[in-house]
């Protein structure tokens, strides 16, 4: 499968000029591209400023994102702030080329910067059959809790998407690395550059890395695009030659 992760500066507070931003970099990507993969709340940069800056599944990013999956004919995903029923919620958004969308809302909040205070928490992990592929997604905070990436469903692909401060790079590119070897998964992590309203400072380091925990892409801390391709048959025989999967506890979410 080939995948793009875009690492940008994302306009604060400023969908139109986000989208705008996308729109132009998605029609300079490979003519092959199966999958994009955007940051965290992609459209607006992390706020907790919820009541001005959501959105509802028939808003306009994900309108552009459908727009944009049927016309390249790839599968685009990344968060964004939700409103649905009276609450908001940090929801991973998928779509494919078909138009099918499937959504995973954040399952841990950020404490420490109040999310918890205006985001519903997210009660479904789920898996997204694509191509073959069984996909996990998870957002940010999500990778600091292992037993909820647990890889129990026998997928091949775990995302992360993120706005991850460059205050704590180390533990980002650590706990990345371990979710991938203690998986066998390959690992597309997609954070975002620049400097937030908030004067959060982030510095990218947008990854991929493969089942045996070793680095495919790195963006470093540049505004870049990652061109990669996942293999899976060489995933499948890794993971033959080295079955750890088989020997994992068993773990129960008390959700």
């Amino acid at each position: 499968m080939n995948v793009s992760v875009i690492q940008y500066d994302i306009a604060w507070q400023n969908p139109a000029k986000n989208l705008t931003y996308l729109k132009s970099k998605l029609r300079g990507l490979p003519m092959n591209t199966d999958l994009v993969i955007l940051p965290e709340m992609f459209q607006s940069g992390v706020t907790t400023e919820v009541e001005t800056n959501y959105e509802t599944m028939d808003g306009p990013s994900v309108t552009f994102m459908k727009e944009q999956a049927l016309m390249y004919n790839f599968a685009i995903c990344g968060s964004i702030l939700i409103k649905e029923k009276e609450k908001y919620y940090n929801r991973f958004v998928f779509v494919s080329p078909e138009g099918e969308i499937y959504i995973y809302d954040k399952r841990h909040r950020f404490t420490l910067g109040g999310e918890h205070k205006v985001v519903e928490a997210g009660q479904n992990n789920i898996i997204i059959d694509y191509k073959g592929w069984r996909i996990k997604p998870q957002i940010c905070y999500d990778l600091r809790f292992p037993v909820w990436s647990r890889n129990v469903e026998n997928y091949d692909l775990l995302i992360y998407v993120a706005n991850w401060p460059k205050a704590r790079d180390f533990a980002y590119e650590t706990l990345i690395r371990a979710r991938a070897i203690e998986n066998q998964s390959f690992v597309c992590a997609c954070n975002r550059i620049g400097v937030d309203g908030s004067k959060i400072v982030y510095n990218g380091n947008s990854l991929v890395i493969n089942a045996r925990g070793e680095t495919m892409e790195d963006a470093k801390s540049k505004e870049t695009i990652i061109n990669t391709y996942l293999d899976k048959d060489d995933l499948e025989k890794f993971r033959r030659r080295f079955s750890v999967l088989e020997d994992g506890d068993s773990f129960e979410i008390n959700i």
